[in-house]
C-alpha cells in the first residue's frame, strides 16, 4: 500500500495540532456566526412576522446545499495530485469562497440574497471541512485519535463560541459578518503555511469513473453494518442537537422574555463551550486510555436529553443557564468519541475523504430536516416544550443506537 493510502504510525507534532485546530476554528465560525445570531437576526429585521419560517427556509436551502457538498468535496480531495497535497487545496479554495458567501450575507436585505450567501458559505465551507476531516485518518494514529478527536471536538466548540461572539461584537448585521469573514480568512493560513501534507501520484490516485463516483456515495448496510449504524447514530443526536438550539434566539426572546437575547445566545454559548471544552477533551483521552467508544455516546446521549428536557420543562433563564451547562457536558463527550469512533469504521483507504463525507452527511442533514420538523412544532403542535421534548426522544434513541456497531468497543 502507498504512503498516501497507510494508516499512519508516527504521532503527529504539537504545531501540526495547534495549525489544524485553527483552521477548524475558523470553519465553525463561518457557519456558526451566521447559524447562532446574524440569519436570525436578518429574518427579524426583515421580516418579524414570518420569522421562524424564513430562518427555517434559509436554514434548510443551505444544509441540503451542505449534505451534498461535503462528500463531493471529499471524494475530490481523494483524487488530487496537487504539489501541495491532497487535502491543501481544497482548504485554501473553500476558505476563499466561503469568505465571498459571508460578504454576499453582509450586502442582503431579501430572502433570495440570504439564501444565495448561505447557500454559497454552506457550498465552500464543506471544502476545508472535508479536508481537515480526512487529515485526521490520513496522519493520526489509531491509538492518538481519541486525543485528536478531542481537538477536534474543542476547535469546533471554541469556533461556535469565537462566531457567536463576533456576530454579537461586530455590533451589527454587516459588522458581524465582516467580523467573522476576516476571520475565517485569517485562521487557515497557519496550516496552509504549514503544507504538510500527503501527495498523491498519479500512479496512485484511485480510478476515476462518474458511474463509480456516483455509486460510491451509496455505502452498502448489508457489506459494511457498523458504518451504517454509526451513521445513523451520528445522525439522530445531531438532530436532536439542531433541535435543541435552531430557534435559541427566538426562545429566550419569546419564551424567556429575556431583555436582550443577542446577549443572552452569547452566554448561553459561552457556558456550553466551556463545559464541552472540558468534557471533550476528558472524554476523548479516557476513550482512548479504556479502548471504549460506545459506552461515551450513550452516557453523552442520556446528559443531553436531561438538558432538551430542562429547556421543555423550565422556561427560564436559569434553566436556560443550566440546560446550557449539561448540554455542553453531553455533547462535547460524544464529540471527541463519536469522530475517533466513526474513523475505526471507514470502509476504504483510498476514499477516507468521501466516506467521511458521507458520514457528514449524519451531521449536516440534521440541519435540514430541523426546520422542517420544529416550525410546525412551534407554531403549531405544543410550542417550545413540544420542540424540546422532540429533541430529548430523538437524540436519546441515537445513542442507544451505538450498540449496534460490533467492531467497536
Amino acid at each position: 500500500m502507498s504512503a498516501a493510502l497507510a494508516e499512519p504510525v508516527g504521532k503527529v507534532s504539537r504545531r501540526w495540532i495547534v495549525a489544524f485546530c485553527v483552521a477548524v476554528v475558523g470553519t465553525f465560525v463561518g457557519w456558526y456566526g451566521p447559524l447562532q445570531i446574524l440569519l436570525a437576526k436578518q429574518a427579524d429585521a426583515f421580516f418579524p412576522a414570518d420569522k421562524e419560517n424564513v430562518l427555517a427556509l434559509v436554514s434548510l436551502l443551505g444544509a441540503l446545499v451542505s449534505t451534498v457538498a461535503n462528500p463531493v468535496w471529499g471524494a475530490l480531495s481523494d483524487r488530487t495530485t496537487s504539489r501541495l497535497g491532497r487535502r491543501l487545496p481544497w482548504v485554501i479554495v473553500g476558505t476563499v469562497g466561503g469568505v465571498a458567501g459571508l460578504l454576499v450575507l453582509a450586502m442582503a436585505q431579501s430572502i433570495g440574497v440570504m439564501i444565495l450567501g448561505w447557500c454559497l458559505v454552506q457550498l465552500a465551507l464543506n471544502a476545508p471541512y472535508a479536508a481537515l476531516s480526512a487529515a485526521v485518518p490520513d496522519q493520526v494514529p489509531v491509538a492518538q485519535r481519541g486525543t485528536a478527536g478531542g481537538y477536534f471536538g474543542v476547535a469546533q466548540t471554541v469556533g461556535v463560541m469565537a462566531g457567536t461572539g463576533l456576530a454579537v461584537l461586530g455590533g451589527s448585521i454587516i459588522g458581524g459578518y465582516l467580523a467573522c469573514a476576516l476571520f475565517v480568512l485569517l485562521s487557515a493560513v497557519p496550516y496552509v503555511l504549514l503544507r504538510k501534507d500527503i501527495v498523491l501520484t498519479r500512479e496512485q490516485r484511485p480510478a476515476w469513473s462518474w458511474a463509480r463516483f456516483a455509486s460510491g456515495f451509496w455505502i452498502s448496510p448489508r457489506a459494511y453494518p457498523d458504518f451504517a449504524w454509526a451513521w445513523l447514530t451520528r445522525f439522530l443526536i445531531n438532530l436532536g442537537n439542531a433541535l435543541a438550539l435552531l430557534y435559541l434566539l427566538f426562545f429566550l426572546k419569546d419564551a424567556v422574555h429575556l431583555a436582550d437575547p443577542d446577549t443572552g445566545v452569547l452566554i448561553l454559548t459561552v457556558l456550553d463551550a466551556v463545559t464541552l471544552l472540558v468534557a471533550v477533551m476528558v472524554g476523548g483521552v479516557w476513550s482512548d486510555r479504556l479502548g471504549k467508544r460506545r459506552v461515551f455516546v450513550v452516557g453523552s446521549g442520556v446528559i443531553m436529553s436531561l438538558a432538551s428536557l430542562l429547556l421543555a420543562s423550565w422556561q427560564t433563564w436559569t434553566g436556560a443557564v443550566i440546560a446550557a451547562i449539561v448540554l455542553g457536558l453531553g455533547f462535547g463527550a460524544y464529540t471527541s468519541v463519536d469522530f475517533a469512533l466513526i474513523t475505526q469504521v471507514l470502509p476504504e483507504a483510498a476514499d477516507r475523504a468521501r466516506d467521511l463525507g458521507v458520514l457528514n452527511i449524519a451531521s449536516a442533514l440534521p440541519q435540514v430536516l430541523a426546520p422542517v420538523i420544529a416550525a410546525p412544532l412551534v407554531r403549531h403542535l405544543g410550542g417550545y416544550p413540544a420542540l424540546y421534548l422532540a429533541s430529548a426522544l430523538v437524540g436519546l434513541a441515537g445513542a442507544l443506537l451505538v450498540y449496534r456497531i460490533k467492531s467497536v468497543r
